[in-house]
């Protein structure tokens, strides 16, 4: 399997069962910035209990690992689960929307973006993807997200409501790195 048909398989799941989400992470960095390489889609699901039996049936025992006991512990704790497809080694991570007013309105801020020629996708808009970024690489993660913002930054350009990002990022205690980050932008032009 491609990663390209799993995120398929996902997003038109999740649309047939009518369940809120939005693709997140490095897959909505490629999205709306520069391409590289991951092998794990990240999506954020507003999936309830009652959601879930037939949520889990999308992902056959036979073709995915899926444990349904740590999907349900996850929906409790509104934290995340994992899908593996052991045969590509791909891996879907699906995360419970926290119950914060930021990742409420990162939802209500979700846009559908045309994937192939026959489906499209609901993506983080580029502002809270390069939130989330800034919030993972200040809790110690690597480049990489400081590589994403910048690809968004560049490829959307004059598209990124600046203001925005600015007002969250004093909210998310993101601030500096974000204005570091638009004098680094600024400086290489």
């Amino acid at each position: 399997m491609e990663q390209s048909e799993l995120l398929r398989h996902l997003c038109t799941t999740l649309d047939r069962l009518k369940i809120r989400y939005f693709i997140t992470g490095s897959q909505a960095t490629i999205a709306f910035g520069e391409p590289r390489f991951t092998n794990d889609i990240d999506v954020v699901v507003d999936l309830t209990r009652t959601q879930l039996k037939d949520f889990c049936a999308a992902f056959p025992e036979s073709e995915y690992y899926l444990s349904r006991a740590t999907a349900e512990d996850a929906i409790a704790k509104r934290h995340q689960f994992n899908i593996i497809h052991p045969t590509s080694g791909l891996k879907i991570d699906v995360i419970i929307q926290p119950n914060t007013p930021f990742d409420r309105q990162r939802m209500d801020r979700a846009v559908r973006l045309p994937v192939a020629a026959d489906y499209d996708a609901c993506f983080g808009s580029p502002e809270d993807v390069i939130l989330k970024k800034l919030e993972f690489y200040q809790l110690g993660g690597g480049d990489r997200h400081l590589r994403d913002i910048a690809g968004v930054l560049k490829i959307m350009g004059e598209k990124i409501d600046r203001q925005y990002i600015a007002n969250w990022a004093a909210n998310l205690g993101v601030d500096d790195l974000w204005q570091a980050i638009l004098r680094r932008v600024e400086e290489t032009g």
